[in-house]
């Protein structure tokens, strides 16, 4: 699936089961929410807490898609290419970041 797939799902999605977008200041809200989500399983899985008894260990792809699907939407209401930016956001790392983390020793190279 492309990003372009992805974004033309989701609107259709939206549109005949969503009955239509959330404002984009909701959106922002539900994508805080969502992200908070997935700090918690990366927190618990990966990092030094644990699970309480009372929480379920929850797909921790089911929660990056979750965050993923909200900034598709957020990106189809305002009118972003996600495509489009993605190429030129590689491009603009590419050109400014090229040696820089070779050459970081914190990163052990």
């Amino acid at each position: 699936m492309t990003l372009k797939n992805l974004q033309g799902d989701v609107d259709v999605w939206i549109k005949s089961h969503g009955v239509r977008y959330f404002d984009e200041l909701t959106n922002l809200g539900i994508l805080m929410e969502e992200v908070g989500e997935l700090s918690r399983i990366m927190v618990r899985k990966y990092g030094e807490q644990s699970f309480k008894d009372s929480e379920n260990e929850h797909s921790l792809g089911d929660e990056i898609v979750d965050v993923l699907w909200v900034l598709t939407a957020i990106a189809n209401q305002c009118g972003v290419d996600l495509e489009k930016e993605v190429v030129k956001n590689f491009e603009k790392k590419t050109s400014r970041d090229a040696e820089r983390h070779k050459q970081n020793k914190k990163l052990g190279l």
